[in-house]
């Protein structure tokens, strides 16, 4: 996304390794301590209000305000993520945040479900962000800017496609352990993010199937939230 609150500089800090991989390497998957995990999204969620102060300081606003046709959500977490939790575990957005600026307003939920043993391990985060002074086409897709880079996956890296049909533009990116659907229709700009965790033993999620239902909540996202 423009701007995904990162938390430790890749897709999760206690997550796989984003680095490149060599070939044969095998996909190792961990599990993340979840409280560890929130409580670094704390910073990142503050640095937004330092971010809305460097747009200032930078003047980068046009003369033109960017089309918004959303509404901000003050408690995102009241969209359910009924698709992706049908095809992963039962997802329940349990952190929610958000800001309002002259030039920026941004909604966040981060999603987790119980840890069980033999299991995968799944989170999800999502981030709606309404730019409105900001033109914020020029950089999406290029990498993390509003929230400085600190979400659970970093936007640079992997396997990307273009999502035909949804918003203006829309991107999905893939990597190992995790998916990341980002959309610009506007001055809006959606991120809707699905990590798993693991053992060696533990089969791999239907990555398929699972990038199908972030496709489908997230058009229910923008519908929930079309003024």
């Amino acid at each position: 996304m423009i701007s995904e609150p990162e938390l430790a500089g890749e897709w999760g800090g206690d997550g796989p390794s984003t680095a490149a991989e060599e070939p044969g390497t095998p996909r190792e998957r961990v599990r993340g301590p979840r409280t560890a995990w929130l409580w670094a999204l704390g910073g990142a969620v503050a640095a937004s209000a330092v971010w809305a102060g460097v747009l200032v300081a930078q003047d980068r606003f046009s003369d033109r305000p960017p089309r918004i046709a959303y509404r901000h959500a003050e408690d995102l977490c009241k969209v359910k993520l009924t698709a992706v939790s049908a095809s992963t575990t039962r997802l329940t957005g349990d952190y929610a945040r958000h800001e309002e600026h002259p030039a920026l307003d941004w909604a966040y939920c981060a999603y987790g479900a119980p840890y069980v043993d033999d299991r995968l391990s799944y989170e999800a985060e999502v981030l709606v962000e309404l730019h409105k002074k900001a033109d914020p086409r020029t950089e999406f897709g290029a990498g993390p800017t509003v929230l400085g880079g600190r979400g659970a996956m970093a936007s640079s890296g992997g396997e990307v496609e273009q999502v035909p049909g949804l918003g203006e533009r829309s991107l999905l990116t893939r990597r190992v352990g995790g998916s990341r659907l980002e959309v610009l229709d506007g001055g809006a700009a959606f991120s809707l993010t699905v990590q798993w965790y693991g053992g060696p033993d533990v089969p791999e999620p239907d990555e398929a199937a699972v990038e199908a239902a972030m496709i489908e909540d997230m058009r229910t996202l923008m519908a929930a939230l079309r003024k």
